[in-house]
């Protein structure tokens, strides 16, 4: 893209009261943006409003500074970092069946992603995997294993960068990234230049080497909180289906789950336990049609691919037979058999299992080390099923 063409690109998004929907108006009337400015105000009120086209004879003040960030982020990295555009033809096409498409997306990733029909390939087999920013230890593990098993089947995971279950689905999909060339899409609600949470400054490093990372906001937003629910439209709008982990029922997965399902798309939920705040929006799915499911081999066999690759299916098997081991295990663990798979109390545990507390507390201890059991607000427990 020439500066100039990304100057009038940036000046259409950067109008004041001209959102997606008009753009996309005054595109299909005139033409690229450069031809939308060279218009009289009598021709653009044919299809813009009054105030919609005094904004557009004046040039925004912030945009000079903007394309000069622009356009050096552009030219910092020209393998990597990318500006696409509604007419650009690596624009995700998936979200051209959205009613609000974004006018621009700012992406930085694997150089395989700009390559012709990298991106749109890639996408065409993509799982978005969402869920609490406070999940169970459970839930951080069914994310991670959920979306290893989908990466190393040849599936992209898409999700938002966030913490908790968001930051173990891309985790988890870097994990078997060797199987797809693109393991992970991160949507984020801030400029490229910036990552949010700071705690996932690593984890965002190692999506722009091995996936990509999209925004449809300028170099420099912030974290506005305004523009996470925004980006959840481009979460659904990637991908082909949408797994909830864990959701509490006021949550933005739920908005996630219920784009996916307004755009016709399969939604998938994980069930939990009937005493956890953060099932409770799974099992709000499920009531409403999501389809339960127990393992990834679940969401392939829904959306009918072909069979997972040699090292998914090894995979799968090697689950299946650890699971059935562990059972065998846990079977003889009184510890386990205590906890089950609630939430759970150190009083409760001393009734259920008659040990003294000292004896109890090391125990726990000891399975804690052993990545059995998580801590939870509130001195709970929760045993941590393992694959």
């Amino acid at each position: 893209m020439e500066r100039d063409e990304l100057a009038g690109w940036l000046r259409l998004h950067l109008t004041p009261g001209i959102g997606n929907s008009t753009a996309r108006r005054l595109l299909a009337a005139f033409g690229l943006p450069a031809q939308i400015f060279a218009q009289t105000a009598a021709a653009l009120g044919q299809v813009a409003g009054v105030q919609q086209t005094a904004a557009l004879l004046q040039e925004p003040v912030e945009l000079p500074a903007l394309l000069e960030t622009t356009w050096a982020w552009l030219q910092s990295d020209p393998q990597r970092h990318r500006v696409l555009t509604l007419g650009d033809a690596a624009y995700p096409q998936s979200l051209l069946q959205m009613e609000d498409p974004p006018l621009l997306l700012y992406g930085m990733g694997a150089p395989a992603a700009w390559q012709a029909d990298g991106l749109n390939a890639t996408l065409a087999r993509c799982i978005a995997v969402v869920g609490s920013r406070n999940p169970t230890p459970q839930g951080i593990a069914n994310a991670r294993q959920f979306s290893l098993a989908l990466a190393q089947a040849g599936w992209t995971v898409v999700s938002g960068l966030a913490l908790g279950v968001d930051g173990a689905a891309h985790a988890g999909a870097l994990d078997g990234a060797s199987a797809t060339p693109l393991a992970t899409v991160a949507v984020v609600g801030t400029g490229l230049d910036r990552v949010y949470p700071k705690q996932h400054r690593d984890l965002a490093h190692r999506i722009a080497q091995h996936g990509v990372l999209l925004s449809e906001y300028p170099l420099g937003t912030p974290p506005h909180a305004a523009n996470f629910p925004r980006r959840n439209r481009i979460i659904a709008g990637l991908a082909r289906g949408t797994l909830v982990v864990e959701a509490a029922l006021q949550s933005g997965s739920l908005i996630t789950a219920r784009l996916a399902a307004e755009q016709g798309k399969e939604v998938f939920a994980i069930p939990g336990s009937i005493h956890s705040t953060q099932a409770r929006g799974c099992h709000a799915l499920i009531r409403q049609g999501a389809k339960l499911v127990e393992c990834a081999q679940d969401i392939l066999e829904e959306l009918q691919t072909e069979p997972p690759s040699d090292s998914a299916s090894n995979s799968i098997a090697a689950h299946t037979d650890d699971t059935g081991a562990n059972a065998e295990k846990e079977s003889q663990n009184s510890l386990l058999q205590a906890l089950g798979f609630d939430p759970v109390g150190l009083d409760a545990l001393l009734a259920r299992t008659g040990l003294d507390t000292p004896t109890l507390q090391v125990r726990l201890l000891e399975l804690e080390l052993q990545g059995q059991l998580g801590r939870l607000p509130g001195g709970l427990f929760q045993r941590v099923a393992r694959s």
